[in-house]
């Protein structure tokens, strides 16, 4: 960043400031984001041949944009990486501009680059459980620990939303061998509740120190307000970590993988999009990591028509 001007280089670190403080990103996301954009400032200041303070920023044209998108491209970063960083020059011109007081036109115009949407990485059934033994590991406390692996055995075991973990309540205590969970668009659905589910919950809910009243939420967060999902994928982050998994190892990666996981042992595809509580088919199919071939298996064996 030795070719940043000072004043592009400070107001860079204010503005990375804001996200921690404001919209707590995490610090791969700081990180992140100082890499992308120091790495368009220093494109700038080579890209006009001379040091780029903040009144030639805010000069910047659509055919600056086009070059540093060229440049960038010719590195051989793919589309979805460079509309990261575009999303995160954006954001950053966004607060200059409101700070600095120029119309930042040239570059929230500049159009995102397509790409197709990569279909979910579900984990293998031993990256699964590891998952949520090390899950438990990174708390410090006995009761949250166990809330943790609470919250990710559901996620797997259940396949539920981590909206929908979090949703739980007193009332859905002890659990029953199903449970009534309300989905996207208000759709409700029977989730039937492994036995390794229900003893994580019951675990943690004789360790947690506060009362489990029927309309408070079930899973507490230290101060004894409602969980939020940040703290459980934060969790997940530094699990991944130890286990070297790649970044989409996330909570939404369990419910894949109890998808995928059912289907692969013979599943009916039909009867895991009801436990998940997809609108479509297709929905599910994404979910799932076989091949075609293993699809149509499913349907020559299930299908009313097949034979």
């Amino acid at each position: 960043m030795s070719l940043i001007s000072p004043a592009a280089r400070d107001a860079l670190q204010r503005w990375l400031e804001g996200q921690k403080a404001l919209n707590d990103a995490s610090d791969h996301t700081i990180a992140a984001y100082s890499r992308d954009v120091g790495d368009f400032l220093t494109f700038m200041t080579e890209h006009k041949g001379q040091t780029q303070g903040l009144t030639p920023l805010s000069q910047i044209t659509v055919s600056d944009m086009r070059a540093w998108m060229a440049f960038t491209r010719s590195g051989k970063v793919g589309s979805r990486s460079l509309a990261r960083k575009l999303s995160a020059v954006k954001s950053f011109y966004r607060w200059l501009a409101e700070r600095e007081g120029f119309e930042p036109t040239a570059v929230l115009s500049t159009r995102m680059p397509k790409f197709t949407a990569k279909l979910p990485r579900p984990l293998d059934e031993d990256a699964a459980r590891d998952m949520i033994d090390t899950v438990e590991m990174q708390a410090g406390e006995d009761w949250v620990a166990a809330r943790d692996v609470a919250v990710v055995t559901l996620l797997y075991g259940c396949g539920l939303r981590i909206s929908e973990a979090l949703g739980l309540t007193g009332r859905d205590v002890p659990l029953a061998d199903s449970l009534r969970i309300l989905g996207k668009g208000n759709k409700e659905r029977m989730v039937p509740v492994l036995p390794a589910a229900k003893a994580a919950v019951a675990r943690y809910v004789r360790l947690c120190p506060f009362p489990m009243d029927p309309d408070t939420a079930l899973f507490r967060g230290v101060r004894g307000g409602a969980l939020s999902p940040r703290i459980i994928q934060k969790g997940m982050e530094q699990a991944r970590m130890q286990l070297g998994l790649p970044a989409t190892a996330t909570p939404h990666a369990m419910r894949h993988s109890f998808a995928t996981h059912l289907l692969n042992a013979g599943g009916d595809l039909r009867a895991i999009q009801e436990l998940l509580g997809h609108a479509s088919l297709s929905t599910t199919q994404a979910y799932t990591a076989v091949d075609l071939t293993r699809i149509l298996e499913v349907y020559d064996r299930t299908h009313p028509k097949a034979g």
